[in-house]
């Protein structure tokens, strides 16, 4: 019997055998650190559900029985399952001329379920590869889809599109997210104190009062000249200079998180029986995950292409600016399912996996997708800067020193979530009545000097 089942390992997944004899890959005999999975991952893992392989396995050729198993992970695999076929609708959408904020729509459903596979791949590749590669995989595409739609963005010179998105995500980890898990958490578990590792919060609050100075440096250096005209150039240069230095930290940052104190940014979870063993097994390939990665990808960036060319119309149709479906609809629909999984673990008192959620994607937008953009930007001769503007730096600003303020005691209760989410809808609410003209030839909107001088006149 043993030798059959070799036999079989050996023909349909041999990179599951070791000195001849199977094996079973999990997280500890990788890496030997017990269940510590980083908060990303466990919050991908509560959305995912256990695929039943009854059906699948009495396929007789091997080729098609591994593609049906394959496809029964990746794509059945997830809660998110039924926003799937939006997809295919968004495209059938927008080759058949359907209505353009249609498209818009069905674009972001359907990036909302590969967002999460993305996640589930790069954990699942992780397992083969060792956990720092996984680590450093799971930094690089943790925020593909953004990093897309900001690229496709900058290709069609809507260089507010790309300042927009990107603010929106932080604010929406910062406020949203994390409001949204403090609140429920405190509201779930009312009887008992919620403590979290501040070590881990203070480390990303350090990164993002740093990112906030690199983006205030920019407005602030246009605002002190007589006229914004003769700061556009150096303005320009010292974005791109501060850019770089925001990227050596993020590569620092990735060295303490991976490396050097890695215990603070993995999370623990207790056992909870035969299902949680499970989820501590691969169940794709090596390969088999690579190919799914840039199957996602190619998706994620023709939906993206979408997002970037009916934006525009999707807000003269529902009479929304862009800056309001920039900032606030597209990270809530494009990053759900991980917001989703962090309020859950919040309803399990399990804050440190929340707050890794909400801080390290708010870091690494901050600290990686922003200057990369910028860069991208320089490389593509599009003239990005890091001068968000009053409003929206001030917004950001206001956000990060809530955040820290927040976090700074170790404890949780429902009243500090709730002013989080308070900040984060005023905030909505100062975008869904602003009207921004967008102007792709234009790198900044209104100059500052000019409304600041028109404030202080009236």
């Amino acid at each position: 019997m043993g030798s059959r089942q070799q036999q079989i390992i050996q023909e349909e997944q041999p990179w599951l055998l070791e000195n001849g004899n199977p094996k079973v890959l999990t997280k500890e005999s990788r890496h030997g650190h017990g269940r510590s999975r980083t908060a990303h991952n466990m919050s991908s893992s509560s959305l995912r559900k256990k695929s039943d392989r009854t059906l699948v396995s009495k396929v007789r050729c091997v080729m098609l029985r591994n593609f049906l198993a394959n496809l029964q992970e990746v794509i059945l695999g997830t809660k998110l399952s039924i926003l799937f076929p939006a997809i295919p609708a968004a495209i059938v959408a927008h080759y058949m001329g359907l209505g353009r904020s249609w498209v818009f729509i069905l674009s972001l459903l359907g990036l909302t379920p590969l967002a999460e596979r993305v996640s589930f791949i790069t954990e699942q590749i992780a397992f083969f590869t060792g956990p720092t590669v996984g680590g450093l995989l799971n930094a690089t595409c943790g925020n593909v889809t953004e990093l897309i739609i900001a690229i496709f963005a900058l290709s069609s010179n809507k260089i507010a599109v790309v300042k927009y998105s990107l603010l929106g995500s932080i604010l929406s980890n910062l406020l949203l997210v994390l409001g949204t898990s403090l609140l429920c958490g405190g509201i779930a578990n009312l009887g008992v104190e919620q403590k979290y590792d501040r070590r881990q919060a203070d480390v990303n609050s350090l990164m993002l009062l740093l990112a906030l100075l690199c983006q205030l440096l920019p407005l602030l250096f246009r605002y002190s000249a007589a006229s914004p005209e003769l700061t556009a150039e150096p303005s320009l240069y010292l974005s791109r200079s501060a850019s770089i230095v925001m990227l050596v930290a993020y590569f620092v940052y990735l060295i303490f998180q991976l490396w050097t104190h890695r215990q603070l940014f993995e999370a623990e979870d207790e056992g909870e029986g035969e299902n949680n063993e499970a989820e501590e097994e691969a169940v794709i390939g090596f390969w088999s995950g690579f190919a799914w990665l840039a199957g996602m990808t190619v998706f994620i960036a023709l939906l993206s292409e979408y997002v970037v060319d009916t934006i525009e119309d999707a807000s003269d149709s529902w009479g929304l600016s862009v800056s309001f479906l920039s900032i606030i609809l597209l990270p809530i629909v494009g990053n759900a399912a991980e917001h989703a999984g962090a309020i859950i673990f919040a309803f399990k008192n399990k804050l440190d996996i929340s707050l890794g959620v909400a801080l390290g994607s708010a870091t690494q937008i901050a600290m990686f997708v922003v200057p990369l953009c910028v860069i991208v930007a320089w490389i593509m001769g599009v003239k990005m800067d890091l001068n968000f503007n009053l409003l929206e730096t001030g917004s950001l600003a206001l956000a990060i020193i809530s955040t820290a303020f927040t976090l700074q005691d170790g404890t949780s209760h429902y009243m500090k979530g709730l002013i989080l989410l308070l900040c984060y809808f005023v905030i909505g609410a100062c975008f869904f009545v602003q009207r921004t003209v967008i102007n792709p030839n234009d790198v900044t909107n209104i100059p500052i000097k000019s409304v600041t001088d028109a404030v202080l006149s009236a």
